[in-house]
């Protein structure tokens, strides 16, 4: 009997980290390196046709008096199926990480402040997520279009457009994996309950 995938909110490397137990003088090494089954889980919830290897190392550290920096890399072997001709098609990935978390970050007044053009800034809250800043990162990275090198003599094929007559390609399609924003709403909101209201908002945009 088929399973439904697991949401990768579902899924974790390590268990979050409560900001008030980590030592203010101290650099805390991370080493991820999932093993078989989890990348397997982690490969079905991203949509990948396997996920061979992936490890993601970092440092975090204390910034300043009250802030915390984390800089770090994952490294990663996809397969995916080819968006032409479904050919399985390997991508290693290597992609530095950077966060820094913000015990008083600026909040948005109005409706036209500038947002920061900083996109690794993140308030600081009571926990830091570390399986979901690795999954984001690795969600971030996979292609959105994989292309297997063209046997010598085939047709090449434009992936941004369709047949005449079409409806045209939209932003939604483009986008790499929708679990991305799962992902980043559970680090926003580090809540036990928001797997369930994300797989409830999922169900509720499908229909």
């Amino acid at each position: 009997m088929s399973h439904a995938p697991l949401p990768i909110t579902a899924i974790s490397l390590i268990a979050p980290l409560r900001v008030t137990q980590l030592d203010g003088r101290k650099t805390k090494v991370i080493d991820l390196q999932p093993d078989a089954e989890t990348r397997g889980r982690i490969a079905e919830a991203f949509g990948l046709s396997a996920l061979k290897k992936f490890r993601f190392t970092a440092r975090l550290a204390p910034f300043g008096k009250h802030d915390w920096e984390l800089l770090g890399e994952i490294g990663a072997t996809v397969v995916q199926p080819c968006a032409v001709t479904l050919e399985p098609v390997a991508t290693r990935i290597d992609e530095p990480v950077q966060r820094r978390f913000l015990a008083d970050m600026p909040q948005p007044e109005g409706l036209e402040i500038e947002m920061p053009e900083d996109d690794s800034l993140e308030p600081l809250g009571t926990q830091i997520d570390i399986s979901a800043i690795a999954l984001e990162a690795l969600s971030l990275a996979i292609p959105a279009f994989p292309r297997a090198q063209p046997r010598e003599g085939a047709a090449v094929i434009a992936l941004d457009s369709r047949p005449p007559g079409a409806p045209p390609i939209t932003a939604q399609e483009t986008r790499p994996f929708a679990a991305l924003e799962a992902l980043k709403y559970r680090m926003q909101h580090p809540d036990p309950e928001s797997d369930r209201q994300i797989t409830n908002q999922r169900d509720r945009d499908k229909n």
